[in-house]
């Protein structure tokens, strides 16, 4: 109970517990492991009438946060950032300058004051610019106070709440600090100012302080993570111990070499050229792994290499299974490709990805038939729901409906209740729609009276979509269905009419955000399937084979998005690194991707990817020996050598009926039959 361990996400939180609680006597408890949000939220639970906030508070999430600025975007006086034909254009960027404002302590009387003080200054005119400040610092307050008046915080807020009390109330912070008498922070690199902050005020006067930080990895930049934490800990505690972790018990060391010499170039802003320490990681493991770059004319050729790469090790690798793959995107639009051909290949996958519950199938079914429930005449939805996996209704049924419907200028629904009006219906097809339209009609009645998770249930186990799932023996699908359940549940303990047409209008306006619907996952969790995610989700993650994909110039490294409304520097309280930021963010990021590999690094890239001009080679293939000049030919990069690869023609392989599709639709068709070419 002397001990704070602090870390960044629940899940490095909750195996830290496991491992700590396995070592303690049975029974023992009372352990402070936690994120720092958490951390905080407890303290404030306990504390929150000192400094004059509700005792209640409700932890408010980003799509919260949007909602309420969107319900009460009249108290705001906006002109710039609320344009007349797109007033919500700008919620969203207002709310993430918010939030940066708390990562740097700054408070909306700060934000005010800066304002006033460059209107009233003489060598500087009152322009565009400045209204726009004053217009973000007063956004900034209604905000502030939207989130008091409605007994919210956000996740900022726990922070910067959490330091105010300590320092406004010093017989709090006095009782903190005798308690935890030894504090740990994981992940440190990942901390912005506030959190260093927090940390400072707590460890002192005794600082008995260690932190586990790896700069290399430091890939949240924007997210306010602060690489001057790192630099400044020395500064601040002069005395204090530095240990080099050095042991890998994962790759093969030439890996490690490769990813130790590609990090380099982000020197003099790192912290072994600064401080002179050794970084260079040594490999516990004894061979060598192949780090391979696989080139292609096409990102079709590319995707049919990668997946033929994959099928190649299954087949000489009897030990590897599907959980030994993954194939890292620098960005979740990119996965679709690569999702699509193993889809065909018929290897099974998860796409981890932390948003677009709302866009998989099994819950797009669920909303389509809400959708349904409000509003008859939604023919997409309806068509939807006939498409829908049990039902097994055949396509040409489907489509006999819907021309039925197209030539009489009916809705799809209409139409459906017209049935023995429709020629060539098949009986089965005839039998599941009369039971499908009793089922709305139930379920419409029932919505009147019942809650949205009541109707949920109704509909999947009345509907046989459960029973469906179940004899498959679809884990993952009953997943998403449970994730989406939690997020009905949500609904209905958050507001105060908990109707189904409520939640399909928050619902609607989530998408409108732009929120695509957390998702929760585990990758270390869950069946044997090969997994497809971003760099950035993989972080603390290992594979035996990685896959690096997309290789090329402007896909990775990216180019630079800047925050539509940025910070003013004035205003920071960080010291901002020097050279190219965001070079130096990809550069860490392709670093954590290539050390995720426990055996086996493949890059891959492509030439064509649509566009009019063919794409340059990844500036970072190039500095790790790969020659741009010999891009259009299929060189293979091992052991950090070039070796051509002989090509061998094979007039059969052009076309591979594995990668056609198994299936069109009617548009599709329709488009061909059409088609003059």
């Amino acid at each position: 109970e002397e001990i704070l361990a602090v870390t960044f996400t629940d899940k490095a939180a909750e195996e830290m517990e496991e491992r700590v609680d396995k070592l303690l006597p049975y029974g023992y408890v009372d352990l402070w492991i936690s994120t720092f949000h958490s951390f905080c939220e407890r303290v404030l639970r306990e504390y929150a009438l000192d400094i004059g906030l509700p005792a209640d508070f409700k932890v408010l999430d980003n799509t919260a946060g949007w909602l309420l600025v969107y319900r009460n975007l009249d108290k705001f006086s906006l002109n710039y950032y609320k344009p007349l034909g797109n007033p919500t254009k700008f919620i969203q960027a207002l709310i993430s300058h918010f939030s940066h404002c708390k990562d740097q302590g700054i408070y909306p009387e700060d934000y005010l004051e800066y304002a006033e003080k460059l209107k009233t200054r003489d060598d500087m005119p009152e322009d565009n610019e400045t209204e726009r400040l004053k217009e973000v610092a007063g956004a900034y307050q209604v905000y502030q106070r939207l989130l008091l008046e409605n007994s919210v915080l956000d996740f900022g807020d726990l922070i910067n709440y959490c330091l105010k009390l300590f320092k406004e109330r010093p017989p709090i912070l006095k009782k903190y600090r005798e308690k935890f008498k030894y504090i740990l922070v994981d992940e440190f690199q990942d901390t912005n100012w506030a959190q260093y902050e927090l940390i400072k005020i707590l460890a002192e006067p005794k600082n008995n302080l260690t932190v586990t930080a790896d700069d290399d990895q430091m890939i949240y930049l924007w997210r306010s993570a602060s690489f001057n934490n790192i630099i400044q800990f020395s500064k601040d505690f002069p005395k204090a111990k530095k240990i080099s972790l050095v042991k890998n018990y994962r790759s093969y060391q030439n890996i490690l070499d490769l990813a130790y010499k590609f990090i380099k170039a982000n020197d003099p802003n790192r912290l072994e050229y600064v401080n002179k320490i050794n970084k260079k990681l040594i490999a516990e493991k004894k061979g060598q792994g192949l780090v391979e770059h696989i080139h292609a004319k096409t990102l079709d050729e590319e995707v049919r290499k990668t997946i033929k790469r994959i099928l190649e090790i299954l087949k000489k690798d009897k030990e590897a299974n599907y959980n030994d793959f993954a194939i890292l995107v620098r960005a979740n639009d990119t996965a679709n490709p690569f999702i699509r051909a193993l889809e065909r290949a018929g290897l099974p996958y998860q796409f981890l990805a932390s948003k677009g519950l709302y866009s998989k199938p099994v819950v797009l079914d669920v909303i389509s038939y809400f959708k349904l429930l409000d509003n008859y005449h939604e023919s997409p939805a309806v068509y939807r729901i006939l498409n829908m996996p049990f039902l097994e209704i055949p396509a040409q049924d489907i489509m006999k409906l819907t021309q039925y419907s197209y030539k009489r200028t009916k809705s799809l629904y209409e139409a459906m209740e017209e049935l023995p009006l429709v020629p060539g219906i098949s009986s089965p097809t005839q039998e599941k729609i009369v039971s499908l339209l009793g089922l709305i009609k139930n379920h419409t009645i029932l919505a009147q009276k019942r809650s949205v998770s009541e109707i949920l249930v109704a509909f999947l186990q009345e509907s046989g979509y459960l029973k469906y799932l179940v004899n498959k023996d679809d884990k993952e699908q009953l997943d998403l269905l449970n994730q989406f359940y939690k997020r009905v549940k949500n609904f209905e303990g958050t507001t105060q009419e908990p109707t189904l047409n409520n939640f399909m209008r928050e619902i609607n306006l989530e998408i409108e955000s732009g929120e695509q619907g957390k998702l929760e996952f585990d990758p270390e969790q869950g069946p044997d399937m090969l997994k497809v995610m971003t760099i950035h989700g993989a972080k603390g993650l290992e594979f035996k084979y990685v896959f690096l994909v997309n290789m090329v110039d402007k896909r990775f490294p990216t180019i630079e998005r800047k925050e539509l409304i940025e910070l003013p520097e004035d205003l920071i309280k960080d010291i901002k690194p020097t050279g190219d930021v965001h070079l130096q963010e990809e550069r860490r990021l392709c670093y954590v991707a290539i050390t995720r590999a426990k055996k086996d690094i493949y890059f891959t890239s492509a030439e064509d990817y649509g566009g009019q001009r063919k794409k340059k080679l990844s500036r970072f293939l190039i500095e790790m020996g790969y020659k741009e000049k010999f891009q259009i030919s299929n060189f293979k990069f091992q052991n950090g050598l070039l070796e051509e690869k002989p090509k061998i023609l094979n007039l059969k392989s052009k076309i591979s009926p594995s990668y056609l599709p198994e299936h069109f639709s009617y548009s599709q068709l329709a488009a061909f039959d059409k088609c003059p070419l």
